[in-house]
């Protein structure tokens, strides 16, 4: 969950901790004067209980919870882990979209029906959506993470790469053990310190989490109350619109113009039926003041979408518009309605290094998409889209297998 941070907050210093990245340990271990890794973890941990007891988390969970805190090797490889390839919107969908979440999420629909009502009228969020970012974070609370949340977090504040962001995560994470009694042995989560039934980053769990069972405890790992109740705090909080859709599948013509896709070309529904957007029934997308934007993730040959501004708000919990769809779809079928009508094309595996080379043929034939990450993004699509254009082919801004060996197979512009 992209994580929100607290006005709790002290900052100072912390980006100049020692890294604890390998090669950095080897460096110190060639240098006999250098602190060892051990050294240099202790210290870091010494100026963390320093930043504690500023922000006002008390002498106990200072000492015995901080002080206490494991270095762990394997959460800064995870930190370090790049994907061999680029995944496709077909693998994605397919894996979280399935028969088991749709009818788990239907099973905790008729659970916590009468809670969720309830919510719908204080959040204005419709229980298939709380149920679908549940589904989509743990499948239910089946799985909520297995590394520990405290050591997880000194670690990554002791390492260089986002040592500040961290840090305040961390400090958030133990103003909350004073705050809601928790035991932080039983704070386990993802690698990164997300936690509970809905994955909240401690700034989260801190700012937007209720006592959704009434207790007198907001814990995210035991109670689903407080878990649903918090989901649906922090997407008001993040800008839900009550009585509004994430989006819908739609229907477009053979003759459709595809450079007007994309998440930030967003347009009115009576110029979408201009264009002969329709729905998958044939009827028009409608006739309200609002604007969608039209999404085509797997290419001309995949569905496509029509989405909202809930949909942003979707991309505000995980910037990911593969995400956004999923989590869509999947309230959408657990409220009941059907399946995709347009089948999920088989798409090319691409390994990371070739979306690079891509990535560097387009900007090297002026497709300009700024540096080469591997990454299919927005300013990807677009160069893609341009050289589809340049070459009369349907310009849908995927990357389909005669797109990329047509690409591939240009000349290099001439220096002379």
């Amino acid at each position: 969950m992209q994580a929100v941070l607290s006005k709790f907050l002290v900052i100072a210093r912390w980006s100049l901790l020692g890294c604890l990245s390998t090669p950095v340990l080897a460096q110190a271990n060639a240098d006999t004067n250098a602190p060892t890794p051990r050294e240099q973890f202790a210290q870091c941990v010494v100026d963390l209980q320093q930043q504690a007891k500023s922000v006002g988390v008390s002498q106990r969970v200072t000492d015995e919870v901080l002080g206490k805190a494991q270095f762990k090797e394997k959460i800064i490889s995870l930190d370090r882990n790049q994907p061999e390839f680029v995944q496709t919107f077909t693998d994605y969908f397919e894996k979280r979209v399935n028969t088991w979440r749709i009818d788990k999420g239907r099973q905790m629909l008729a659970k916590h029906r009468a809670f969720l009502n309830e919510l719908n009228k204080e959040y204005g969020v419709p229980a298939q959506y709380l149920l679908a970012f549940w589904g989509l974070e743990t499948n239910f609370g089946s799985y909520k993470g297995k590394s520990p949340v405290i050591d997880s977090l000194v670690t990554l504040a002791c390492d260089n790469r986002r040592s500040r962001y961290f840090s305040s995560e961390l400090m958030q994470a133990l103003l909350l053990i004073d705050r809601e009694k928790l035991d932080d042995k039983q704070m386990v989560g993802s690698w990164a310190g997300a936690m509970g039934h809905t994955q909240f980053m401690p700034s989260a769990y801190m700012k937007y989490a209720v006592d959704g069972d009434k207790d007198g405890q907001i814990n995210l790992w035991n109670s689903e109350k407080d878990a649903l109740a918090s989901a649906a705090n922090f997407l008001k909080n993040l800008g839900w619109q009550a009585g509004y859709k994430w989006g819908r599948e739609v229907s477009l013509p053979e003759s459709f113009d595809y450079t007007l896709v994309g998440k930030n070309s967003p347009k009115t529904l009576s110029l979408w039926n201009d264009a002969g957007v329709t729905r998958t029934d044939g009827k028009p997308v409608g006739v309200a003041d609002i604007k969608g934007a039209l999404l085509v993730p797997a290419g001309h040959e995949g569905p496509s979408f029509l989405a909202y501004k809930n949909f942003n708000v979707i991309l505000r919990w995980n910037n990911s518009e593969y995400y956004g769809i999923a989590v869509g779809h999947l309230a959408d079928r657990i409220a009941g309605l059907g399946t995709l009508s347009k089948p999920l094309p088989k798409l090319p595996d691409y390994t990371v290094d070739e979306m690079r080379q891509l990535q560097d043929k387009l900007n090297e034939l002026g497709f300009d998409v700024g540096k080469a990450d591997g990454i299919l993004g927005p300013g990807t699509r677009s160069g893609i889209r341009q050289f589809q254009l340049s070459k009369n082919m349907i310009a849908d801004g995927y990357p389909a297998r005669n797109v990329f060996d047509a690409l591939m197979n240009q000349p290099s512009p001439s220096n002379s």
